[in-house]
């Protein structure tokens, strides 16, 4: 009858505290089915908090099994889920951001409770208490990734921190070292025992723990070539192999002769011997070499040398920029250097130098005032020697058959040469002997009842033909007065 409530409707009722409490059954995220409490001052409130909760399970959205804080998940999330799907060093900074900006700030907050203009206050205070933008997109990023395995696990409904707004961060300008600069510093530290390392370095552009986690078998010194399989890396207080940055960055670079003496000399030191998993670059104990010493020694040859600071991240800087000067294709320097995308080795490993911009308009002002591309313009400039030795010479006729059978008129000629092409002229004029003698031929045939009858003979034919030929041919290239009285035409 009409008031009657259905099954799964719920119930609403009054509490002795005098606020009303509506209760119900409902599906949760893990399948099980758990009574859910709503609480308003009056009848209606409760009965719209609880219409609303039984109307998001119609439409298949799971209520969470438990009242999550936003602090208890990110224990559950750093436990159970990052380590599983993130790198070790990944891992370390997670950690470090959810115990001293997120769980601090956010900790007992209800996870299903959190707006967008909570997050937004927090993180706007957080950078009014003098964090940089970049901590600050950090913390921004991290609990983002954390509400969005929450939404996989259908316990929020959306992501509040993809919402926020935050200011732009500007990447540091970075001004790798010029050539020059390379050269001085391999001269400061080519008899320091790391030589062979630093130069892999700047010629490679290799990662800090690429290159520190090399070993002896990675290099062929048979087939010349330096396979990129690991990284060593730093993580707290201990140091650990693992695999590389990205898929982009497993790769094979060929061993050119400078870096494969100074790898010789350097095995012949450290002697290897049969461990070929052995690291190439060890510290002074035989152990693997810490990426904080290995920065401390950079620095103290750097200053040695004289030159400016730069970080040892820098150097991959200065390989990508190198490259690119010297014109290698961006696709080239994307594989030497291992990124997974162009536009990361164009937009933020290429810098523009001066010198660079220097030449390239200098270039450009060559085209457009003179007409020369700085290497070679057929209008202006005339082939080198070589080109003209090489494809100079033309051959007139031949046994093939091409032009003659007669390989007595097969004879080379330099194009270009003291002796050139025949002109235009000389071409018309045989055309024009050839038109008269084409012409005495068919007019003198037996054919001709007129020449037969004795009318016409060789004589007027000849004036005839060379009458027909100055109309037809253009005045410039008319061959020359032809003297036809004599009989002997022939010669002529």
């Amino acid at each position: 009858m009409s008031g009657t409530r259905s099954n799964g409707d719920g119930t609403i009722y009054k509490r002795k505290d005098g606020r009303f409490e509506g209760a119900a059954y409902v599906v949760t995220n893990t399948g099980t089915r758990k009574r859910i409490r709503v609480y308003g001052a009056t009848r209606d409130e409760a009965r719209l908090k609880l219409t609303a909760q039984l109307a998001q399970a119609d439409k298949g959205i799971p209520t969470p099994d438990r009242a999550w804080t936003v602090g208890q998940y990110l224990d559950y999330w750093m436990t159970e889920v990052v380590p599983t799907t993130r790198r070790p060093a990944t891992v370390l900074s997670y950690e470090s951001a959810v115990r001293i900006h997120i769980k601090p700030r956010l900790g007992s907050q209800s996870l299903t409770k959190l707006t967008v203009q909570q997050l937004q206050r927090v993180l706007n205070k957080q950078r009014e208490d003098g964090h940089s933008v970049r901590v600050v997109r950090l913390t921004r990023t991290v609990l983002s990734a954390a509400l969005t395995r929450a939404m996989r696990e259908e316990i929020v409904t959306r992501n509040v921190a993809r919402l926020v707004e935050l200011p732009a961060w500007k990447r540091k300008d970075i001004t790798p070292w010029s050539v020059s600069e390379v050269q001085r510093f391999l001269d400061t530290v080519q008899n320091d025992r790391m030589y062979p390392a630093f130069l892999m370095l700047v010629l490679y552009g290799l990662r800090r723990g690429e290159l520190l986690g090399l070993r002896w078998s990675d290099v062929d010194f048979n087939e010349n070539i330096v396979h990129v399989r690991q990284q060593l890396q730093q993580l707290a207080n201990s140091v650990a192999t693992g695999p590389i940055k990205t898929d982009a960055g497993v790769r094979d670079l060929p061993l050119i002769p400078v870096v494969r003496r100074a790898l010789l000399q350097h095995e012949a030191v450290s002697a290897p011997g049969d461990d070929t998993d052995r690291l190439i670059f060890l510290g002074t104990t035989g152990a693997p070499l810490w990426p904080r010493n290995f920065v401390k020694r950079f620095h103290k040859l750097r200053e040695r040398a004289g030159l400016r600071r730069i970080t040892i991240h820098h150097l991959r800087h200065t390989a990508a920029t190198i490259l690119k000067n010297a014109g290698v294709p961006a696709r080239d320097a994307q594989l030497i250097l291992g990124h997974a995308h162009i536009t990361t080795t164009q937009q933020f490993y290429q810098h523009a130098d001066i010198e660079g911009q220097k030449t390239a308009l200098t270039k450009v002002g060559q085209v457009l005032l003179t007409g020369v591309d700085g290497d070679r313009c057929r209008q202006v400039q005339p082939s080198n020697a070589i080109l003209r030795g090489l494809n100079g010479w033309i051959t007139n006729g031949g046994p093939a058959g091409t032009r003659t059978p007669d390989t007595l008129l097969k004879r080379p000629q330099p194009a270009g040469g003291e002796v050139s092409l025949t002109s235009v002229i000389k071409h018309q004029r045989t055309r024009a002997y050839a038109a008269v003698l084409g012409f005495v031929a068919v007019s003198g045939s037996r054919q001709n009842s007129e020449y037969d009858q004795g009318v016409v003979g060789v004589k007027d034919y000849l004036i005839l033909a060379v009458k027909s030929l100055r109309q037809t041919v253009r005045p410039e290239l008319r061959p020359r007065p032809w003297n036809v009285t004599t009989t002997d035409w022939t010669q002529r």
